[in-house]
């Protein structure tokens, strides 16, 4: 961590490609029968002019199939959106060794090609390795695309996957391969590899660069990266469990890092049940746990639900990204599936997964998808990409929205780097200083790429906020010194915040500082991608009155400094308020087991094993199931009530930890047929045990399983599956919801069947006799929604 020096008070008197050019519109809906979204929305923009949106899928124009999307802003000041290796549109069509697409303003996109191609591949890689999930990062003046290889030369065949990395001088290439992996191929010590798959960097203010993998089978981990960014050293650890999280991502806010990372199966067609959660932890190695203190390596695996299906047309909602854009709001950039679409024609067996992007929101120190929304499926205001105040952000000083005060302030060519048209604050003997001519609005946020030419980098570079009088704030970049002060004064008080630079800052390479006023704070950072990684920190509670409207300044003291991206806007107004979520009223129906079954059960392959006693449903597991086609196990089923409702249980049984018990498991069942359902269970998934929310149906002549990955779990544990309708297609909505103590309900994925479709509620149990336990049924209840 950067040493925080100091918190005084004081009181006294381009590059030019060719391309397909494309226009895209945007997406949302809240999710159905969990209320709408606040009024709040975070929706304020910058401009004049029309508002600019975005319509899901964003990568529609030019592909029909986008995932694993990793995405950056570039110093040329174009958005940059990576995907992994797959076919870009239905048959024929053949595969793309990763893909490059980009856009400055979200509205229209660029489709740029492939990252390698059957001539360049990495050596050490064999011909028939494929090249996964990307991730972007802006490294000593460079772009690192770090990437999964399948196979490697060392160690052909399937699964010993590793993780290696391409640099480039532009975020469109050309792509030279590191020349070896990052992370070599794990043997798991039983003659496999675990999963050394889904790169992800962070780079934090104490210096040190991260890199976090894995996947189901062995866990995520976290490794230090050597001063390259190139290779792995020292021992990696392991963050979360095996068997339940993929696809991690980590950024770092209000003193926390937060591990974001996806459950379930990513490619299971019209049942895919893909989803998002987050840990955190106030260090980068963890452990990382939920809200409820629940951690992420635990065999009751924990994590915070930050995006799952609505009942909307997207389903296997994850391998997400986090991006910022110049208002400071968050955005969460995924795949889905749509599940009336889900395959690609050809080739065969490709699951037709397109990028999308929904705003993310911060509530209660947690991230969450449009305030629990979830995905977007109408149009949604697009990032903030552009500068208010007439400063046109590609060409700072190509125009007079800046005036100079001292100094010279003259545009410029980036000649070392991307950055293209960049504007030069230069100093005489004195500092430059250069003034907007327009009053930045109260609660601002300033950004910009910066960087001091030269050798000698002993010019210091100040963003000056509400300057009036002995009032206002500063924010100022001081390379010789080696800190990130932050001043805020008034009449009677001055604050202060200074944070050291990481000894692996170099002034002569383009880093991001932005400052942002908003709600009595101003806040200043620091970054080499804007990916929520952290070069230096400051911050400070404002002073009555150093935050009124007043032109921004810009001042280089000493030398010159150069400024690309330069963005003066309204600071994002925060979403505080989650929408609603499902409330339990009046109960229509309860059955207490306390003797006689009500006489609307009905048993499907009764089992005489079960049965009430003590006032309890006693169900003993045995190796049956309902999933595949066997269909051996039994259900107990009655007619719901008319309308919307809830159905509820309180589940006990012992599934033990750690253990391999697979896949013993009680619950919740919605029934079509056998070969059509839903299920909420509580499941032993290898070591693990989960809340299980999964689907069964025919698709293409076959059955497929998918699920929603929910949880913690518990020895006991209440469960609900909630029923809406959609009014305009007239779907079954059945969303699923678990609790550790039958109060605090954590709300999960929604799954639809089709209108006129006349399931059965019930219960269930099964999925092996060994260990022998029994699943315990303290009541069933149909409850209104309130």
């Amino acid at each position: 961590m950067s040493k925080r020096k100091a918190l005084l008070r004081t009181t006294g008197s381009a590059v030019a490609i060719g391309g397909l050019v494309v226009s895209v519109l945007a997406a949302s809906a809240a999710a159905p029968g969990t209320g709408s979204v606040p009024e709040n929305d975070g929706s304020a923009r910058p401009g004049s002019g029309p508002a600019v949106t975005t319509q899901n899928p964003i990568s529609a124009p030019f592909s029909d199939t986008y995932a694993d999307p990793s995405l950056m802003r570039g110093k040329d000041g174009y958005w940059y959106m990576y995907a992994t290796s797959d076919p870009l549109h239905s048959g024929p069509s053949e595969f793309g060794l990763m893909h490059m697409a980009r856009t400055r303003d979200f509205a229209e996109w660029e489709y740029l090609g492939t990252i390698f191609d059957d001539d360049d591949r990495p050596a050490w890689t064999t011909s028939a390795s494929y090249y996964w999930a990307p991730d972007i990062r802006y490294v000593d003046g460079q772009y690192f695309l770090y990437y999964t290889a399948t196979e490697t030369v060392d160690d052909p065949g399937p699964w010993n996957y590793s993780i290696g990395v391409a640099t480039a001088p532009t975020p469109a290439g050309p792509w030279t391969d590191s020349g070896g992996p990052v992370v070599a191929p794990r043997p798991d010590g039983g003659g496999g590899y675990f999963n050394t798959i889904d790169p992800a960097l962070f780079a934090d203010d104490d210096g040190t660069r991260y890199l976090y993998f894995g996947g189901y089978h062995g866990g995520l981990w976290v490794t230090e990266l050597d001063d390259t960014g190139t290779r792995a050293v020292g021992e990696p650890v392991q963050v979360a469990r095996p068997d339940r999280y993929e696809g991690a991502f980590v950024v770092k806010r209000d003193g926390y890092y937060y591990l974001t990372a996806s459950s379930a199966n990513c490619c299971a067609g019209p049942t895919t049940g893909y989803s998002v959660y987050a840990g955190r932890s106030e260090n980068p190695f963890g452990p990382f746990v939920d809200h409820e203190g629940v951690s992420m390596l635990d065999s009751r695996v924990g994590g915070t639900q930050m995006l799952a299906q609505n009942g909307n047309r997207w389903i296997g909602v994850g391998h997400h990204a986090i991006i910022t854009d110049v208002s400071g709001q968050d955005h969460i950039v995924y795949h889905a599936i749509d599940r009336n679409e889900a395959w690609l024609n050809e080739p065969g067996g490709v699951n037709r997964r397109p990028a999308m992007i929904d705003r993310l929101d911060w509530i209660d120190g947690w991230p969450v998808t449009r305030a629990g929304a979830g995905a977007s499926d109408t149009p949604q205001p697009a990032p903030v990409t552009a500068s208010e105040l007439g400063i046109n952000s590609a060409d700072p000083a190509g125009n007079d929205a800046l005036t100079p005060a001292s100094g010279e302030w003259r545009a410029g060519e980036d000649t070392s780097g991307d950055a293209g048209a960049v504007a030069r604050l230069i100093a005489d003997d004195g500092d430059a200083t250069v003034v907007t001519k327009r009053n930045a609005p109260r609660e601002t946020r300033v950004e910009a790429d910066v960087r001091v030419p030269g050798s000698d980098h002993d010019t210091a570079f100040t963003i000056t906020l509400a300057a009036a009088g002995r009032s206002g704030v500063s924010v100022t970049l001081d390379p010789a010194a080696g800190e990130l002060r932050l001043e805020a004064t008034s009449p009677r008080t001055t604050v202060q915040d200074v944070a050291d630079l990481p000894e692996r800052y170099d002034p002569s390479v383009w880093t991001s500082l932005a400052v942002e006023s908003r709600g009595g704070q101003v806040v200043a950072r620091l970054s080499e991608s804007r990916l929520g990684d952290v070069d230096a920190e400051v911050s400070v509670d404002l002073p009555p009155s150093a935050h009124i409207p007043r032109p921004v300044r810009l001042t280089a003291a000493g030398g010159e400094v150069q400024v690309a991206n330069l963005t003066v806007v309204p600071a994002h107004v925060p979403v505080t308020e989650s929408v609603a979520e499902p409330v339990a009223a009046d109960a229509v129906f309860s059955e207490e087991f306390g003797g006689e079954l009500d006489a609307g059960w009905d048993w499907v392959r009764p089992d005489v094993s079960v049965g009430t006693t003590d006032g309890a449903l006693h169900w003993p597991l045995a190796s049956v199931d309902v999933v595949g086609d066997a269909n051996t196990g039994p259900l107990l089923l009655r007619t719901p009530p008319d309308g919307d409702w809830i159905a509820e249980t309180q589940l006990d049984i012992d599934l033990g930890v750690d253990t391999i018990r697979n896949y013993q498991q009680a619950g919740l069942i919605v029934h079509v047929d056998d070969d059509h359902f839903l299920r909420l269970g509580n499941v032993a998934i290898w070591s693990s045990r989960q809340v299980e929310f999964g689907k069964e149906l025919a698709d293409g002549g076959r059955l497929v399983w998918g699920a929603h990955l929910g949880g913690p779990a518990a020895e006991t544990l209440w469960l609900r599956i909630a029923h809406t309708v959609e009014p305009d297609t007239g779907d079954l909505l059945y969303r699923s919801a678990s609790s550790r103590d039958g109060e605090n309900w954590r709300w999960g994925a929604t799954w639809t069947l089709p209108a006129g479709t006349e399931p059965r509620v019930g219960l269930y149990a099964g999925g092996g006799a060994e260990p022998a336990t029994v699943a315990t049924f303290e009541y069933f209840r149909f409850h209104e929604i309130g």
